[in-house]
């Protein structure tokens, strides 16, 4: 039987990550104190930029607007799967599915343009450091975060849209922990050529697109880097880019393996599995990344908490 979405069908079923009972309790907490290691850290990171008042440049401004963008990106997933396993429920209704949905595209691209906004403040700040703070100026740094928040509400409404035309089954089981739409699409009883179709073209210009703005922001600072003489020189300018370098190859790694292994029979759980670490992960590892390695961050931690950081 087939049911259309505005009469038919009301709610999903996600199967979460393994539907073993002895499991759930272990799931529970490893993801419940992940989830509270990721929003107390980037809180902390967020906390340190807005208290310090030297921390005020580009830099750490995009590297707030990542930490916000990063709790938020965790918050629409994480407490559902917790609130579901903790009621033993895999139920979410249709309006919270695409809910879910929407916000994940948004924070999820934000991500995304963020890490590429970042890659170009580094391009600037050592490749054209003599024009860093007129180029670099608060005007252009917050358009380009409200440009990127706005591609990513944008992008997200058309996504979610072109879901609302679809078909569904009157009991849909989702094999993930969340509403992934891949899944969520891959679930549809009706045509869903058109939704691919506009799906591998957004893959291609909104994650394509920033990625090549990243390698080539990159291959600039190498060369540029190369051109320094001394030594000291140049693992200062490329101490500069290892966080942010290590954040993106974390993130785009994930998340185009989660994509790609999707095409692939029988991917499902093996994808689910996958898709923890770019939507819990590496929104975790994120400040653990960026204040390890930065004198300024691990200061500012340290006047907030009270507590060295190595």
């Amino acid at each position: 039987m087939e049911a259309d979405n505005d009469t038919g069908i009301s709610e999903f079923l996600l199967l979460g990550l393994s539907e073993e009972p002895e499991l759930q309790p272990i799931i529970f907490r490893l993801f419940l104190c992940m989830y509270l290691i990721t929003v107390l850290g980037n809180l902390l990171i967020i906390l340190a930029v807005s208290s310090e008042s030297h921390l005020h440049t580009p830099m750490y401004f995009f590297l707030a607007s990542l930490s916000f963008a990063d709790i938020c990106f965790t918050s629409t997933t994480i407490p559902k799967m917790l609130w579901n396993i903790q009621t033993q429920s895999q139920v979410i209704t249709y309006a919270g599915c695409i809910t879910q949905m929407y916000f994940f595209l948004i924070f999820g691209g934000w991500d995304d343009f963020l890490l590429t906004v970042m890659a170009y403040d580094r391009f600037v700040a050592i490749c054209h450091p003599l024009h860093y703070t007129v180029i670099m100026n608060r005007r252009l740094c917050g358009l380009l975060v409200l440009v990127s928040w706005v591609i990513s509400v944008l992008n997200s409404l058309l996504q979610s849209l072109m879901v609302l035309r679809l078909s569904f089954r009157a009991k849909v089981e989702i094999p993930h922990f969340f509403c992934e739409f891949n899944q969520v699409v891959g679930q549809a009883c009706s045509d869903t050529f058109l939704n691919d179709m506009v799906m591998y073209f957004v893959i291609v210009l909104l994650g394509g697109a920033p990625l090549a703005g990243i390698l080539y922001s990159y291959s600039k600072i190498v060369s540029s880097i190369h051109r320094i003489s001394s030594d000291q020189g140049k693992y200062k300018a490329f101490s500069t880019c290892a966080s942010h370098l290590s954040v993106v190859s974390l993130f785009y790694c994930t998340f185009l393996g989660v994509y790609l292994s999707s095409a692939a029979p029988q991917s499902s759980h093996s994808s689910a599995v996958a898709s923890v670490m770019y939507t819990v992960v590496t929104p975790m590892l994120n400040p653990f990344i960026y204040s390890l390695r930065n004198r300024d961050i691990k200061t500012a931690l340290k006047r907030i908490t009270g507590v060295p950081v190595m």
